[in-house]
């Protein structure tokens, strides 16, 4: 298939394994979730009543006192006493592997591009990292609130764009699931689009 080029006639041709695939909901939501699961630091941690120092004396006699029955000054019912449940670290990371990563972003492209949402430009540069000149190249295309991506990174760019509400700029390493979702364009060089193809092509149905 072809992809043409932003404010221009020409075109590039793309593989449609790539850009041309049906959206598949179900593998794209297992694949946001699991990308979100693991950037969750899961470090919380909380003393159940094992854990509080102290309290290994009985407070007071069994019977005899007129009080209720306790067992231990740090039962979760008692001020100073451990946290019920306690919370204790865990790892949230849940297991993806690497063909249904590459599938779900070859189908997550594909939705772009069939709702005109994925912008293909030649290139784009600044003179200087200033924010007017970013400025100046997104009022150039249309867009507002969006995802630049590059084929490597490119400091200038990124100085440029830092300072824009809703405005994002990676290489084609730090594109993930969820920058893809999060804007409602995405904006990529003809370099990127090859090095996206490069990365998340399938290789299993090449080989074939």
């Amino acid at each position: 298939m072809d992809l043409q080029l932003h404010n221009s006639k020409e075109t590039i041709t793309v593989s449609d394994a790539v850009f041309g695939l049906e959206y598949k909901e179900s593998l794209i939501h297992q694949l946001v979730t699991a990308y979100m699961a693991a950037g969750r630091a899961g470090t919380v941690a909380q003393k159940n009543r094992s854990a509080v120092r102290g309290g290994g004396a009985k407070p007071w006699n069994q019977k005899g006192s007129g009080r209720a029955r306790a067992g231990t000054s740090r039962s979760p019912l008692w001020r100073s006493g451990g946290t019920t449940f306690a919370a204790q670290p865990r790892d949230y990371t849940q297991k993806l592997n690497k063909k249904m990563y590459r599938a779900g972003m070859r189908s997550m492209l594909s939705e772009l591009n069939r709702q005109q949402r994925l912008i293909v430009v030649e290139d784009i540069t600044v003179d200087a990292p200033k924010t007017k000149q970013m400025a100046a190249k997104l009022a150039d295309l249309g867009v507002s609130k969006t995802l630049i991506v590059t084929e490597t990174g490119d400091e200038s760019l990124y100085l440029s764009a830092r300072n824009l509400p809703h405005v994002e700029v990676c290489d084609v390493a730090g594109m993930n699931p969820v920058n893809l979702l999060r804007y409602d364009h995405v904006v990529v060089t003809v370099g990127a689009v090859r090095a996206i193809e490069e990365s998340f092509e399938d290789k299993a149905a090449e080989s074939k």
